[in-house]
């Protein structure tokens, strides 16, 4: 099992969201690294949903992936925020899991939060100055602290 963190901005898609759904394909990365890593996305993998570009940015719930990879529907729908013109349905570029929802935190964990746990989380890819990825991996250290601070 792996583990994960995928940002969504609440007002786009929010972990209340994703309660009242239950199920939602994580839909619209358009950064390759950020494919890439749900590429290698398992059923079953954790995600820590984080809630980006918000007044307190921060790990807000836990979710799980609940499919592997597949081709994004968004980037061959031309009315799409989404849609890439050099994506063909025999090669699409960009991919997609599900998740589902697992639980909301009791409280935000906020990245102020996240920076002062100091060498526990040494190495978090969305501590790295300049770091902008929607999805990045997670170590099993890293997830455990994180969810410790609850």
């Amino acid at each position: 099992m792996k583990y994960w963190l995928m940002k969504s901005e609440p007002e786009a898609f929010s972990i209340d969201d994703l309660e009242r759904v239950g199920r939602e394909p994580w839909s619209g990365v358009r950064n390759y690294l950020a494919r890439n890593f749900m590429r290698q996305m398992a059923v079953g993998d954790g995600v820590l949903f984080y809630h980006s570009n918000t007044k307190v940015p921060g790990v807000v719930g836990v979710a799980e992936v609940a499919s592997d990879a597949y081709p994004d529907p968004t980037q061959f729908q031309k009315k799409s925020d989404y849609y890439d013109p050099k994506a063909t349905r025999e090669e699409p570029r960009w991919q997609l899991v599900d998740v589902i929802f697992k639980r909301k935190l009791s409280r935000i964990i906020s990245l102020e939060e996240l920076r002062a746990a100091g060498e526990q989380l040494d190495g978090l890819e969305l501590l790295r100055r300049g770091s902008r990825l929607s999805v990045m991996p997670v170590n099993a250290a890293h997830w455990k602290t994180i969810l410790s601070l609850e």
